[in-house]
């Protein structure tokens, strides 16, 4: 049996390639940002895609666009960055922290038998007055919801990486996913896979500005890297795999890094080979936004380590010329193989309801 899925705020694809791993048919998708459309469509042309504000899409177009009568199931993940933890405080006038009730607005209109939903952890914490408006309205549209935050490092993503999950079934629940590793292997799992795992295997990559004098950037199947400054080369060659910039003498930090800073502390640093990378973010290749230190080399990791290490299938394509757009691309996805495993808990659980309604 065939289920139908919608992908709102698809972005570039991430949650889309879960959705079809688990055997969804994912009949239509919205994403307004151009180069996050672009790199969705180079990867899922069948599927109905609009390029359209979700605000400005009815539940009615998206039914008449796929030819369905019905949809299994409404995926998405919205906008998190009025909710993430590394914005210093919650801006209530962010016009996108309100984008999450077009899930229940869609919801009303679709009915489809089963929601997911994925988000920052902060969307429970500052974002709880609008949190819990959205599940008010989606119970009383007959959903039975579940929820929790989940690491995806406990699911097979070599990386560290919470992320709050919301399931809703139409008249039946949704039951959480259970781990498939583990930290050590305890519980007979399989060990957490590592950094080595996934990117371990890669050659050198090309900087940027070398890429676009061979007019290679995006034919280089962008395993790129931006080019160092000479105080970021020396910072990188202090830099301890694991470790905090403080691993670096005071005297070669930046100057708003000196006199006893106590901000930021996962900047400046290498990750481990031996453990899952830090979470992924826009900031993937700049050595000042993160612990994106490549473990052994003097560099970062490049766009495509990133993408990998979001679990990406290595033949994606990002179809866009711009490292920061494609950066952002890949760190404002779920990351694949995490997709793959909420979608097919709520697979399971949408065919074993559909069974059960028949007998």
């Amino acid at each position: 049996m065939s289920l139908k899925a919608i992908d709102v705020y698809a972005g570039g694809g991430g949650l889309t390639v879960g959705l079809k791993r688990a055997g969804f048919d994912v009949v239509a998708a919205i994403e307004i940002e151009e180069n996050a459309y672009a790199t969705y469509r180079a990867n899922h042309p069948e599927v109905h895609a609009l390029k359209q504000d979700v605000t400005t899409v009815s539940g009615n177009d998206l039914l008449k666009l796929t030819g369905q009568k019905s949809i299994d199931l409404l995926a998405g993940c919205p906008p998190c960055q009025g909710f993430t933890s590394l914005t210093t405080k919650y801006r209530r006038d962010d016009h996108r922290n309100s984008l999450i009730f077009e899930m229940s607005r869609l919801a009303l209109e679709i009915q489809p038998r089963a929601i997911m939903m994925e988000n920052v952890p902060g969307l429970a914490k500052k974002g709880n007055v609008l949190y819990r408006e959205l599940k008010r309205q989606l119970r009383n549209l007959g959903y039975r919801l579940t929820e929790d935050v989940l690491e995806v490092a406990d699911y097979g993503v070599p990386q560290f990486r919470r992320r709050l999950v919301l399931f809703g079934g139409l008249g039946f629940e949704i039951g959480l996913p259970k781990p498939t590793h583990s930290r050590g292997g305890k519980n007979a799992l399989p060990h957490w896979r590592t950094v080595k795992d996934a990117i371990g295997h890669m050659v050198e990559p090309i900087t940027l500005q070398d890429a676009r004098k061979r007019g290679q950037v995006q034919r280089s199947d962008w395993h790129v890297v931006r080019t160092l400054s000479p105080e970021n080369v020396m910072r990188m060659k202090l830099a301890k795999a694991g470790k905090a910039w403080t691993s670096i003498p005071e005297t070669l930090r930046p100057n708003c890094h000196q006199g006893g800073y106590t901000g930021f502390t996962n900047v400046y640093g290498r990750m481990e080979w031996n453990q899952p990378s830090p979470t992924i973010t826009g900031g993937c290749t700049t050595f000042s936004k993160g612990r994106f230190g490549h473990p052994v080399q003097d560099r970062t990791i490049s766009v495509r380590e990133a993408a990998l290490l979001q679990s990406f299938p290595e033949s994606y394509r990002f179809d866009t010329p711009y490292m920061e757009h494609v950066c952002n691309v890949i760190g404002n996805a779920l990351p694949c193989d995490f997709a793959e495993v909420v979608s097919r808990q709520c697979q399971m659980e949408l065919l074993a309801f559909l069974q059960a309604k028949d007998q």
